[in-house]
């Protein structure tokens, strides 16, 4: 009878999330495990053999100053980018809810940002910064825009940061919509009766209340900001001289340009596990203040 009933379950596990699991498995789980095989190997991505090295590639990732020096780069990049994408998307969020006139198509053109790729979105902006800005810049006389922002290293980082707040603040507006919506008008009124200002009901009551808001945004934004590739090529190709190469180029450089498909692999793994625990330890602390909240 256990039996039948064992295998009843199983029968429906995979009627219904049988193909959901077997895809799963087949794009992420074996793509992964392989992955950490080619760790241990001296592949160049094209040959058949694949010389087994042990735990070589790790002795070299950890030797590797260019790819700390990026994955410096791009904690620096992450905490500015992150930061600024919440406050926009929170700012946003709050002025499409507070009853402001065509406040749904405010959100449609918010949101619209983030439905174009990265690669061409980098162009687009390359071009602002090289050749609308500059063009500006002359014919006004103002000088820090008549020449391009992407001419230097920390000019690049700074253009970086704004089309990812560009991109990203849309996307997560949506999610600090539903948690502004998911605060009781009840509560809010009674706030305001008790002589609360705009500014303290958001504060005291609004803000806690959304904690979970917070976690979510934070958790995805940290995430695309750590992985972020396309828009680091086609905006800036990690130029002048290396100086705004982000890890996840260094990897793709390491694997696919230079032929070490073992090493940039390792350094593929390195960067996965401090943006998951970057983004673990966000979560964990978020999942605390939400309880407290």
């Amino acid at each position: 009878m256990e039996t039948n009933s064992t295998s009843y379950k199983i029968k429906q596990f995979m009627m219904f999330a049988g193909l959901t699991t077997i895809t799963f498995a087949a794009v992420v789980i074996i793509p992964f495990i392989y992955g950490l095989y080619l760790t241990l190997t001296s592949w160049d991505g094209v040959s058949r053999n694949k010389p087994f090295v042990g735990l070589a590639n790790y002795a070299s990732t950890f030797a590797d100053a260019d790819f700390w020096t990026a994955l410096g780069r791009t904690l620096i990049y992450a905490a500015i980018a992150v930061i600024l994408v919440n406050i926009v998307a929170f700012i946003l969020a709050f002025l499409v809810t507070s009853g402001v006139k065509g406040q749904n198509f405010f959100r449609a053109g918010f949101f619209i940002p983030n439905l174009i790729g990265g690669i061409v979105l980098g162009y687009i902006w390359k071009f602002v910064f090289n050749r609308a800005l500059v063009s500006l810049g002359e014919s006004l006389s103002v000088g820090f825009l008549s020449t391009s922002w992407l001419a230097t290293g920390g000019g690049a980082m700074f253009c970086m940061i704004i089309v990812s707040v560009w991109q990203y603040a849309g996307y997560m507006m949506l999610i600090y919509v539903a948690g502004f919506m998911s605060v009781s008008a009840d509560v809010l009124e009674a706030a305001r009766i008790d002589g609360c200002t705009d500014m303290q009901s958001i504060i005291h009551i609004s803000v806690p209340l959304m904690v979970s808001s917070f976690v979510q945004c934070m958790f995805l934004t940290i995430t695309r900001c750590f992985m972020v590739y396309d828009v680091n090529l086609s905006l800036t190709k990690g130029e002048p001289f290396g100086s705004s190469v982000m890890a996840a180029m260094h990897v793709y450089n390491q694997a696919f340009t230079y032929k070490n498909y073992g090493t940039g692999q390792a350094e593929a793994l390195i960067l996965f596990i401090v943006c998951a625990v970057v983004g673990m330890l966000q979560v964990y602390v978020g999942k605390k203040a939400e309880v407290s909240a």
